[in-house]
C-alpha cells in the first residue's frame, strides 16, 4: 500500500474519537520498567509506531514484553536484562530519540549502555548536551565511537545537584530515570513540570521511588536500593486531543474527544474559546471527554506564544494555525521551544493561506532564538479559502496539520508520507472515517 492518502476536503468532521495514553509518557514509562526487579503493567497503550520502536529496544535488551488480556494492556518482565549487540541497536538509530533515556536504567542494571546516533523529527535542535552533562555528574563515563556513545559507570552512580539552563523535558526525564537508584540525594533545579513528567513521577513512585516536587521547578529525588514493578494507567494524550479539536474548528465540525482531560488542556481550552471555538467537558468516568465544535459565524484572530508548561504547548500550535487561517484578522504566533517549527507553513500558503514567518521575536516571552536567524514567529492573515494541493509530510505534528488543511480545503488533495502520522496518532485513518471524512489510500 502506498504511503499516501487522497483526501476529499470540504466536509465538516462530525462524531466521536477516543484518545489513549499520552505518547510522551508511554515511551518513558516503558523505559522505566528496566529499573524494576519485578514485572510492570501499563494500560491504555496506543498502537503507534513509537511504541513499537521502544518495545523493540526493550526486547533487544532482554525485557520480555507481552500483550495483556485487555486492549491496550502491555506487560514488561525485566528479569533478564542484558547488553544488546551494537548492530542490533543501530537498527533503531535515526528512528527514535528514546535510546538516550535508557542510559540511566542500563547503567544501574548492567554498568554499561550504548546509545546510537539519535533521530526524531527535524523541527530544530534537540541537543543531548544536558543529558550527557548530567550523566557525567552522576559518575558516568562517556566515550564517543563511530556509531554513537559508549557509556559506563565504573564506580556506580551517585546523587547530584544539577540546574538546567532550560526546563528541558528530555533532560528532566533523564535525571529522574537515573537518580531514583543513584546513591544519595539528587536536586534538580529549573526542571520541566509538564503533565507527562508528573505522570512519570507517579510511575516511579509506584515502583518505590522517593521523589518530591517543590515550588519553582525544583525536584528532589532520594535514591533507593531497589525498585519494583508498577501497574499504571497513563494520562490521556493532550496533543492528540488538541489536534482533533483543531480539526473540528478548521472544518466547521463537531467532534467529541473521548478520554480528553480538562486539567491537562487548560491553556489550550482558553485559547480555543478566545478565538471563537466552543467546548463542553463531560467528566463521566465512562465515555467522558471534551466535545469541541465550531458554533458558526466568524472565528477571531489571536496572539499566542508557545512555552513550557503551563504555557501553550509547542505541539498544539501547528494544528491550531490551520484553524487560524480561517479567523478574521491577523493572528501572531511566537514559537519559543523549537526554532524550526514553521516549515509546514509553506504548504499552507500553497493551499491559499496567507502566512508570513519572521526571524524577529513577535512576543514578550523570553526567547532563545532572537538574533540567531531562525524564522520562529508567524503572522497569519485571514480568513482565506483553502484549496486542495499535493502535500508532502515533513514531520509528525506538521503532518497532522497538513491533513487538517486537506480536510478543510475545497477539492481533492494528495498527502504523501502519511505513515509518519502513525508515530503518534493511533488508527488515525479509522478515526477519520468515523468522523465522516472522505479519504482513502492512493
Amino acid at each position: 500500500m502506498q504511503d499516501l492518502l487522497v483526501v476529499h476536503g470540504g466536509t465538516p468532521l462530525q462524531g466521536s474519537v477516543r484518545v489513549r495514553g499520552a505518547k510522551n509518557l508511554i515511551s518513558k514509562a516503558m523505559v522505566a520498567t528496566v529499573l524494576g526487579n519485578s514485572p510492570s503493567t501499563l494500560h491504555d497503550v496506543p498502537r503507534i509506531r513509537d511504541v513499537e520502536i521502544v518495545r523493540g529496544l526493550l526486547e533487544l535488551h532482554g525485557v520480555r514484553v507481552s500483550d495483556g488480556a485487555t486492549h491496550g494492556e502491555m506487560i514488561f518482565d525485566p528479569a533478564n536484562v542484558e547488553r544488546a549487540h551494537v548492530d542490533e541497536i543501530n537498527v533503531h538509530a535515526g528512528s527514535s530519540r528514546i535510546p538516550i533515556l535508557l542510559t540511566g536504567p542500563l547503567l544501574h542494571r548492567l554498568g554499561h549502555a550504548f546509545i546510537p546516533d539519535l533521530g526524531g523529527c527535524n523541527i530544530g535542535g534537540r541537543p543531548i548536551d544536558f543529558h550527557l552533562a548530567a550523566l557525567r555528574e552522576f559518575g558516568a563515563q562517556v566515550d564517543k565511537t563511530a556509531g554513537g556513545l559508549d557509556i559506563s559507570a565504573p564506580n556506580g552512580l551517585h546523587g547530584i545537584k544539577f540546574a538546567l539552563d532550560y526546563p528541558s523535558v528530555g533532560a528532566t526525564e533523564q535525571i529522574l530515570l537515573t537518580a531514583v537508584l543513584a546513591k544519595g540525594v539528587t536536586e534538580l533545579s529549573n526542571a520541566a513540570v509538564e503533565p507527562e513528567i508528573i505522570d512519570l513521577i507517579c510511575v516511579l513512585q509506584k515502583m518505590g521511588a522517593i521523589i518530591k516536587v517543590h515550588a519553582n521547578r525544583v525536584i528532589e529525588i532520594h535514591g533507593v536500593e531497589t525498585l519494583g514493578g508498577y501497574v499504571h494507567r497513563p494520562i490521556p494524550d493532550r496533543i492528540e486531543a488538541a489536534s482533533w479539536a483543531s480539526a473540528a474548528l478548521a472544518t466547521g465540525g463537531d467532534v467529541m474527544v473521548e478520554g480528553a482531560r480538562q486539567a491537562d488542556m487548560m491553556t489550550f481550552l482558553n485559547t480555543f474559546r478566545s478565538i471563537g471555538g466552543m467546548y463542553e467537558v463531560d467528566d463521566s468516568p465512562v465515555g467522558g471527554g471534551i466535545r469541541f465544535w465550531h458554533p458558526g459565524g466568524d472565528l477571531r484572530a489571536t496572539v499566542l506564544e508557545t512555552d513550557v508548561h503551563p504555557g501553550f504547548m509547542t505541539d498544539w500550535q501547528q494544528p491550531l494555525v490551520v484553524a487560524l487561517t480561517q479567523a478574521s484578522g491577523m493572528s501572531i504566533v511566537h514559537e519559543t521551544v523549537y526554532e524550526k517549527r514553521f516549515g509546514y507553513t509553506a504548504a499552507l500558503n500553497q493551499m491559499g493561506a496567507n502566512i508570513q514567518v519572521y526571524q524577529e521575536c513577535l512576543g514578550g516571552t523570553p526567547c532563545r532564538w532572537g538574533r540567531r536567524g531562525f524564522a520562529h514567529s508567524a503572522v497569519i492573515a485571514g480568513p482565506t479559502k483553502l484549496i486542495a494541493a499535493e502535500l508532502v509530510i515533513p514531520d509528525l505534528r506538521a503532518g497532522f496539520s497538513h491533513l487538517i488543511a486537506a480536510l478543510a480545503a475545497a477539492g481533492t488533495s494528495t498527502v504523501h508520507g502519511v505513515d509518519l502520522i502513525n508515530r503518534g496518532y493511533e488508527d488515525f485513518e479509522a478515526k477519520l472515517a468515523a468522523l465522516g471524512a472522505r479519504a482513502e489510500r492512493g
